[in-house]
């Protein structure tokens, strides 16, 4: 058994072979391999006698889910209408010239992914942005770049 399959059997033993424990394992999965590998997606599928294209419907649709190897931090920023209104746009072109990355990317010594999510929950606050999993709000450029200095 290679060693995805054994952690997916893990993952897969901790939550249950039952439909509605997919995402909780997918979301499992990225968080100890930092992604979802298209190996452990077919693992999971097999483990919950699901298709593997429902799987992967899943673990695409879900922002967090990513099925490419992410950074040591990642970023990602509040993409809705919200933020928008109240400048998210200044503080992307920032990061990126900050961190000399597009959204999407991840810098060449794999130290950060910078990527854009639907809704963080934090609008009201906006923009908004998380490092891995703190919250940083009511941003302006210099206040991203102070946040990102900090890792």
């Amino acid at each position: 058994m290679s060693s995805t399959a054994e952690l997916v059997q893990t993952i897969v033993g901790k939550h249950g072979t039952r439909r509605e424990h997919l995402l909780p394992i997918l979301q499992d999965l990225a968080k100890e391999q930092r992604y979802v590998t298209e190996d452990a997606m077919i693992e999971v599928a097999r483990a919950l006698d699901l298709s593997a294209a429902e799987v992967y419907g899943t673990a695409s649709f879900y922002t967090f889910l990513e099925p490419v190897p992410t950074g040591e931090h990642v970023i990602r920023i509040c993409k809705t209408i919200t933020c928008y209104m109240k400048g998210k746009d200044e503080v992307i072109k920032a990061i990126e010239d900050h961190l000399r990355v597009k959204l999407g990317g991840t810098t060449t010594d794999g130290k950060f992914s910078f990527f854009a999510a639907n809704c963080i929950g934090w609008c009201h606050e906006g923009p908004a942005m998380l490092i891995d999993d703190k919250v940083y709000t009511k941003l302006t450029p210099k206040k991203a770049i102070d946040a990102i200095n900090e890792y």
